[in-house]
């Protein structure tokens, strides 16, 4: 099968999505049509590039019980009633 590009239209894009292309586009310093298609690539999983996540998943599970830490805390959770008045 040989591998031809289509062309597609897509309708009803909603306003922050239409803005959010616009200013990928801008600031790759490329097309509206070259942002759309990464962006579809990427969220369909087709993409050569690994997604980069920008949350704290990764933290999750490794905690360590650390009774040094935990004393440490506890000295900060101290409530100082004069500092209440």
């Amino acid at each position: 099968m040989k591998n031809s590009a289509v062309q597609l239209t897509i309708r009803n894009v909603p306003r922050r999505l239409n803005v959010a292309l616009r200013q990928k586009a801008a600031q790759e310093q490329s097309s509206i049509n070259s942002a759309a298609i990464e962006a579809m690539e990427r969220g369909l999983g087709l993409s050569d590039e690994p997604v980069r996540y920008r949350d704290l998943d990764f933290l999750a599970g490794t905690w360590i019980e650390d009774p040094e830490f935990d004393k440490a805390v506890a000295a900060q959770r101290k409530i100082e009633p004069q500092m209440w008045k």
